[in-house]
């Protein structure tokens, strides 16, 4: 095991979490993937729990993109919920979503909508190949 992964005898997994007033330990998420956009450092799990409060999509995931500009942007692949169509008002009312409710770095400044997310066998999202494919 690469001695990077050891701080003195603790095992350093990558995972992020808190540890409430309670003494409960809540995962947030993974140190790889958090998205690092013109100095801001962007939490994928928190855009994408606005994302899907949207009343036509179905489900998100959010990952970091290249960008000469910024370093990476904030791109999100969505899911519509059955019935609802495509349009650029649906992407608007997304995008602005995430501006109030976040903040305004945060928002996907691309969303591409697609049929289904990839998953693994055990339902974790495969983020690699929406990352490859950003």
């Amino acid at each position: 095991m690469p001695q990077r992964k050891f701080k003195g005898e603790w095992f350093l997994t990558g995972d992020l979490g808190l540890k409430d007033e309670d003494g409960y330990l809540w995962f947030k998420g993974r140190a790889d993937e958090i998205i690092k956009s013109a100095a801001y450092r962007i939490g994928p799990n928190e855009v994408e729990n606005i994302i899907n409060q949207h009343p036509a999509v179905l489900e998100s995931v959010v990952v970091a993109k290249p960008d000469s500009l910024r370093g990476n942007i904030v791109k999100a692949f969505v899911v519509l919920r059955e019935g609802c169509e495509l349009s650029d008002e649906i992407t608007a009312e997304i995008q602005e979503m995430v501006k109030r409710r976040l903040a305004a770095y945060a928002y996907p400044r691309e969303i591409e909508f697609i049929g289904e997310i990839p998953k693994t066998v055990t339902g974790k999202v495969k983020r690699y190949e929406l990352r490859r494919i950003a």
